[in-house]
């Protein structure tokens, strides 16, 4: 793989760039600040905050920049064989609407630090593991976001709320106000999606977190209860024991 460009643009001035001939790689760009228009082969779009515009090889690009339009954006330009199959194992939308999650945006900046490094101080190798996982990553945000999406999108972010917090002391109320939902409506609406409650669903993530601490750690059964979001050892027990018929420390010790 090969990276031509990376990194973050702020744009207070105009600003007019084409490629009439066709872009020479593949371009992702997403708007995190103020406004822009682009042309993508004949087709003008008005681009807004969370705006992810995915561009392959030869397609028509032009993007317009006005003097009253404050303009801030990720951007990457690369090209390679990983790159051309990763495109074409599954549909890549020209223009998507999708959260600034800011662990997606630290691993861009990541990205961009390490190519900004002198030839003698960079890692091309973590260069391209960095690559790779923000694709994964823009691939996964793209399918969740698209209207043919089983699921949607509102779940998606509650379950990736509950992802993040499960290890933490949280309530379903937390969870309705960071989708901006009513906690009657937020409920309803994910168990009837998920198939199970929130809080099912952060047991699950505590669970695992507990096995992989059992496994490979001397951590002891208090520690591991409070540090996966159990609270106490006697809960972590009852629920444990609820899935697996045998308490935490047999299963320990079998392990």
């Amino acid at each position: 793989m090969n990276i031509g460009f990376c990194g973050y643009s702020f744009h207070t001035q105009r600003y007019h760039s084409s490629y009439k001939s066709g872009f020479p790689g593949y371009l992702f760009r997403l708007q995190t600040e103020g406004t822009c228009s682009i042309i993508v082969n004949s087709k003008k779009m008005n681009i807004e905050k969370g705006d992810l515009l995915l561009i392959k090889p030869g397609d028509y690009y032009e993007i317009s920049i006005e003097a009253d339009q404050n303009s801030g954006d990720y951007h990457l330009f690369c090209e390679g064989d990983w790159i051309k199959k990763w495109w074409s194992r599954s549909s890549k939308p020209t223009l998507s609407r999708i959260d600034l999650d800011e662990k997606l945006l630290a691993l861009w900046r990541h990205l961009t630090i390490e190519e900004r490094r002198p030839s003698s101080e960079g890692n091309k190798e973590l260069s391209r593991y960095l690559l790779q996982a923000l694709c994964l990553i823009l691939e996964r945000v793209v399918n969740e976001t698209a209207p043919a999406f089983t699921r949607p999108y509102v779940v998606t972010r509650m379950m990736r709320y509950i992802e993040e917090h499960a290890t933490l002391a949280f309530k379903v109320d937390d969870v309705a106000n960071s989708v901006g939902l009513s906690v009657s409506r937020s409920v309803h609406l994910f168990k009837s999606c998920v198939g199970k409650t929130m809080i099912e669903y952060a047991q699950e993530i505590r669970i695992s977190a507990a096995l992989d601490r059992m496994t490979y750690t001397t951590m002891t059964l208090d520690q591991i209860a409070e540090e996966c979001g159990f609270g106490t050892y006697p809960y972590f027990h009852k629920v444990f024991k609820k899935k697996y018929g045998i308490s935490p420390g047999v299963y320990r010790r079998r392990e």
